[in-house]
């Protein structure tokens, strides 16, 4: 047989076939792989901002209902009290609530749960939290 010199062998394409199917394999694969990756990690994202959120509130909650009962007593020790729970609640105000890509998030944090423990250990000797014993809620 004699083949034009523009056209292909019939039988490379049989012989490539395998490459070809391995080819577009891979492309189908690595875009359904990027199409679910994004949608785990957008669904990681939003689970680990929301418990990050609500530990945030439960800072800022904590500290103004302190804030509160203590607010009336005059002595020395409840005003010191009075400014450790101002500052965490500061704090808390001033974290980046809007900006995930912040420099400063994690670091902000840990501050945040350092404060925490500091005034729940020292303001409010009475509280008692999984968070800053290590061990479940205590009645």
């Amino acid at each position: 047989m004699n083949w034009e010199s523009g056209s292909e062998d019939p039988f490379d394409s049989i012989f490539m076939a395998d490459n070809r199917f391995h080819c577009e394999a891979y492309r189908e694969g690595l875009a359904e792989g990027t199409r679910q990756g994004l949608l785990e990690g957008m669904s990681h994202g939003k689970m680990h901002g929301a418990r990050l959120s609500a530990e945030m509130s439960f800072y800022y909650g904590f500290a103004f209902a302190w804030k509160c009962l203590l607010q009336n007593n005059t002595d020395a020790k409840s005003r010191k009290r009075l400014r450790a729970l101002e500052a965490l609640a500061e704090h808390v105000q001033a974290f980046p609530h809007d900006d995930p890509r912040h420099a400063s998030l994690q670091p902000d944090v840990e501050k945040a749960r350092a404060k925490f423990r500091q005034v729940s250990v020292t303001a409010c000797p009475g509280f008692r939290h999984s968070s800053v014993t290590g061990q479940e809620l205590v009645p």
